[in-house]
């Protein structure tokens, strides 16, 4: 792997750690199967590139889109608790309904950021620095600062409430937590830091198109397994952060499989891949487990 695909993997690597852990929030923390992520992706990508192209400062551009991704999770919230829409069949509505919005956002399947001003814009030539050693760094501060902040958070008051609503709903309303507003804020908050990373991902790339969030959630739930089993720990901080390291060896794991020649891999079978990868996440914990348990029996005997 050259050193400028290891750094390419590298950036959209920490891109998606954002993605990580919004769907840690919301599979973890709320116990609450999201789907809207693959629509919420698109749309915050889709609303700042579409407002960047109209003049509009990137900021304030990036900030919109992410709030545009928290409404998405507010619907599916909505969804939900207003109505007692399966969780499941609520995200799915969402992310359906999502692919329709932006297109109308964007006006055309996909909108190009070529010669445009972007969140990068300003830092570009800092220090320096070549753009694409400047792009990695801008976004692992994005990613890790973003990590921080929700670790924080869910050791504030609100957050072990938040904590409590997805460990047990019932014991959580019996002692005065209003179980309904922590969804609709860990849905907003989640599939918000979602839709920053697909704004991030178009002003990196250079485009937003109306099929780049198909298979977020897959790769969203690859990564906080992969961070998890490998970095087991108590610690609110090491476990949200273990999500961008999850998805960064997640990234780094199908670049190098696609450009190992002996495997004859192509861009075609990423799918595959990931399908792998992630059913390899999920056996390796179960595993050793197993493998502890049958070795504690044996030091016993």
């Amino acid at each position: 792997m050259s050193l400028f695909s290891f750094l390419g993997t590298l950036e959209i690597g920490l891109i998606y750690g954002l993605v990580a852990i919004g769907v840690y929030l919301t599979f973890r923390i709320l116990d609450f199967p999201d789907l809207t992520v693959d629509g919420s992706f698109t749309l915050g990508a889709a609303v700042t590139a579409t407002l960047i192209v109209m003049g509009v400062n990137v900021f304030l551009a990036t900030l919109i889109g992410t709030v545009a991704a928290a409404c998405a999770g507010l619907v599916t919230a909505w969804l939900n608790l207003r109505f007692d829409i399966l969780h499941l069949l609520a995200s799915i509505l969402t992310m359906t309904a999502l692919y329709t919005i932006n297109l109308r956002v964007m006006g055309k399947p996909n909108v190009a950021l070529i010669m445009e001003p972007t969140i990068l814009t300003p830092f570009e030539g800092i220090f320096g620095l070549p753009d694409m050693y400047m792009r990695v760094i801008f976004v692992g501060i994005c990613a890790v600062v973003g990590a921080l902040l929700v670790a924080w958070f869910l050791r504030t008051q609100y957050g072990l409430a938040m904590r409590a609503v997805g460990s047990n709903k019932r014991m959580a309303q019996a002692n005065g937590i209003v179980v309904k507003e922590k969804v609709y804020a860990g849905l907003a908050l989640s599939n918000g830091l979602v839709g920053l990373a697909g704004a991030l991902f178009a002003q990196t790339n250079g485009f937003a198109d109306s099929t780049m969030g198909i298979g977020t959630i897959v790769v969203g739930l690859a990564a906080v397994i992969i961070g998890q089993s490998l970095f087991a720990s108590r610690s609110m901080y090491v476990i949200v952060l273990s999500c961008i390291v999850g998805s960064v060896l997640y990234r780094l794991a199908v670049s190098m499989a696609l450009n190992a020649d002996f495997l004859g891999f192509s861009a075609s079978d990423l799918n595959l891949i990931t399908a792998v990868l992630v059913a390899l996440a999920l056996i390796f914990p179960k595993l050793r487990n197993e493998w502890k348990a049958k070795r504690a029996a044996r030091d016993e005997i």
